[in-house]
């Protein structure tokens, strides 16, 4: 048997994948210097410290659609973020991209959600806008709190008691540019961008059914006609076609048509499950809940932990990094103890 070290590892990536890839030994590095690894590349290095970190263990008990579901099988965020890792390393393998970038920027693009799904990052980033005086309801107000500045945010100077995970440029570029209409720099971050979009299109489907509130027949006919008649099929065509797409253009991306019947998916859920519909039902509890805990702390600032305040940040920034990094039990037991009356006891 024999050992094969980091730099081998490091002349194996420049020899097996394409000239388009990330390549381990060209990062642009850390924000504070470190010594090398002797058997992992620095990517690597960075998808074990997140695998690691307490803000990933943490996404085993946050809401992906479903509030506190009752059954053992609807994916919780951790469960969405192992299948984004799954679709990305899918896509990055026979385009010859970084494997491992993909999956490091994959398991950590979503550490910064919030309890409850969205409906907390729209409940904290209404709550600092009260906070300081601005309109939240004023779209010139924008988003106060975005997962995506978060998960960034948890990773440059959160984790390890503030010190942070000291990830590479290109891992903390890909976690903060994964979605919306922003552009990671890396092809790897790229795929993350579009593999969490074909990972919760088609398992956020699933779940609903699971839960009788859609089934295949209530879906947009395209999904059917051009994605396929189950999630399984819907990702095997998008992987396929990204994959196909991407060789042929030189850059990540999909096809027209695919992407437009994704889209269109897409919009049906928001119309059908994300923003209305009996998934829906307790999320304004969920809202007002973060809201007054929110409140509560920045009223109450001895009571948040030492581990968020050893940055000197605004106190609304603290709070949002405290109440943010909760899990959904977590919140509950927290609002129990500070605002519903406990039975007397010795």
């Amino acid at each position: 048997m024999r050992m094969r070290g980091r730099k081998e590892l490091e002349r194996s990536e420049h020899e097996t994948l394409s000239a388009d890839a990330t390549f381990a030994d060209a990062s642009r590095g850390r924000p504070r210097p470190e010594e090398s690894d002797l058997l992992r590349t620095c990517f690597q290095c960075d998808r074990d410290r997140i695998l690691h970190s307490k803000s990933f263990r943490r996404l085993a008990h946050k809401t992906q659609v479903f509030l506190a579901p009752e059954g053992d099988h609807y994916r919780t965020r951790l469960i969405h973020t192992l299948e984004v890792a799954q679709v990305a390393r899918s896509i990055a393998r026979p385009l010859g991209l970084n494997e491992d970038l993909t999956e490091a920027v994959a398991l950590g693009h979503d550490l910064g959600h919030t309890p409850f799904g969205h409906v907390g990052e729209r409940a904290l980033s209404h709550a600092i806008a009260r906070y300081r005086g601005l309109d939240p309801d004023e779209p010139t107000s924008g988003r106060l709190f975005e997962h995506n500045e978060q998960s960034a945010r948890i990773v440059e100077l959160l984790e390890r008691d503030g010190a942070g995970l000291n990830l590479t440029f290109e891992v903390v570029d890909g976690i903060r540019n994964h979605s919306g209409t922003r552009h990671a720099a890396t092809p790897e971050g790229r795929i993350v961008g579009l593999a969490d979009r074909i990972a919760y299109v088609c398992h956020d489907i699933d779940d609903a059914e699971r839960a009788g509130l859609l089934s295949e027949a209530n879906l947009p006919a395209v999904a059917h006609e051009v994605l396929g008649a189950s999630s399984s099929e819907r990702i095997e065509t998008m992987v396929r076609d990204v994959v196909e797409r991407s060789a042929e253009t030189g850059d990540v991306g999909m096809s027209g048509p695919i992407w437009d019947a994704m889209m269109a998916t897409r919009s049906f859920l928001f119309a059908n499950l994300y923003e209305r519909g009996d998934a829906k039902w307790e999320e304004p509890k969920a809202y007002a809940m973060l809201e007054e805990l929110f409140d509560h702390f920045v009223a109450h600032p001895d009571e948040v932990p030492e581990e968020y305040c050893v940055h000197d940040d605004a106190l609304e920034v603290q709070v949002a990094d405290f109440v943010a990094g909760m899990t959904d039990r977590y919140a509950v037991r927290t609002y129990e103890r500070l605002k519903i009356p406990q039975s007397w006891r010795r």
